[in-house]
């Protein structure tokens, strides 16, 4: 699974190559229309998007709306309108558009995570809540511990980087206290793998997470055989103490998959909010004759029930949120919350 910044630097080589490469992506014989730029979008979701039966969505219907807003005469603006309101039905957040000559990025069910980002502060934590907070040598994780309290706290803001062992190198650090505060809120997800790695650390077995299927033909079912992912322990010795894994509506993609990956143990409690719900991986960036590029999702995730979570999202043991009004009082009510659930329920401070 992508995080969206990672697509975005990706984006910044593809434009480089652009103006060189075009008709070979594309194609020399596509023409440059809104007509065609809309029928090739709507066909390569057609054929390819993994979620138009979990999530109900009559993709058709879509084309019967949207398809007869565009003629020859259709403005690039007015057609950047016409498609990112049909993809915005989609509600994911895999599924993007950019047109970087005009500085546009879409992303289907925006409007909540922009939302979101502003419920959580760093800043706040450092200054109110934590002793300390030190940066490792991957870019994305760090840890201390709160202030006044026998606790750990450990911050990913994404699931990528090039060495997720050294989540096991923060363990040992941090395994003297009685509890360990995992905090993932604005977490917009990175790598499968990456997660897996560093849920390992705190691992209590093996545990059947979830399958995974890759669409593989033209019908809304066509997918390959089921893959299934397991939790297991990895590095040289997991944290097994009370663990509090912090979520939020930003909390996406990889870092979701870190979430049933901790959701499974038994140690671990969620507290937060309902995650976003992108579980899929993302395509690889593709192009249309206009110049430009939009991804999408063309795997499913189903829980060992068989039920999806895409749109949905995964739901916290503890559910609360912090509002912008809270975060500008300098209060992180879903980090208190976190500390007084401790002291309750295993007499942690």
């Amino acid at each position: 699974m992508k995080n969206n910044k990672y697509i975005l630097i990706t984006l910044l080589v593809s434009i480089i190559l652009l103006n060189s490469c075009e008709k070979m992506i594309i194609g020399e014989d596509e023409i440059n229309s809104p007509e065609n730029n809309f029928e090739l979008l709507w066909n390569d979701f057609n054929v390819h998007y993994a979620l138009f039966g979990v999530k109900n969505i009559n993709w058709q219907d879509a084309y019967n709306i949207y398809r007869p807003q565009v003629n020859p005469n259709t403005s690039n603006m007015e057609l950047w309108d016409i498609t990112s309101n049909m993809l915005d039905l989609l509600n994911d957040g895999h599924t993007t558009l950019i047109d970087a000559n005009n500085n546009l990025k879409f992303e289907s069910g925006d409007s909540l995570n922009v939302i979101a980002e502003s419920e959580f502060d760093l800043n706040l934590l450092k200054t109110k809540y934590l002793d300390y907070l030190t940066n490792s040598s991957e870019p994305d994780i760090s840890f201390g511990k709160l202030k006044y309290k026998d606790i750990g706290y450990v911050h990913l803001s994404s699931v990528e980087g090039d060495n997720p062992e050294i989540i096991d190198n923060i363990i040992q650090q941090l395994k003297q206290h009685k509890a360990i505060v995992v905090d993932i809120r604005n977490n917009g997800g990175g790598s499968d793998d990456y997660a897996h790695r560093v849920a390992g650390a705190f691992a209590d077995g093996e545990h059947f997470i979830y399958t995974v299927q890759t669409k593989n033909g033209t019908g809304i079912d066509d997918f390959d055989a089921k893959t299934k992912w397991f939790t297991k322990p990895e590095g040289t010795e997991q944290f097994l103490k009370p663990v509090i894994l912090l979520t939020d509506r930003v909390t996406a993609s990889g870092a979701e998959i870190f979430t049933l990956n901790m959701k499974a143990f038994n140690h671990i409690t969620v507290i937060g909010d309902t995650t976003a719900g992108d579980h899929s991986d993302q395509s690889d960036l593709r192009f249309l004759p206009n110049g430009w590029v939009y991804t999408y999702s063309p795997q499913l995730y189903l829980m060992p029930n068989g039920e999806s979570l895409e749109g949905i999202g995964i739901s916290p043991d503890v559910y609360i949120k912090n509002t912008e009004t809270l975060i500008n009082s300098n209060i992180d009510l879903v980090i208190e919350t976190a500390i007084n659930y401790l002291f309750i329920e295993y007499n942690i401070e």
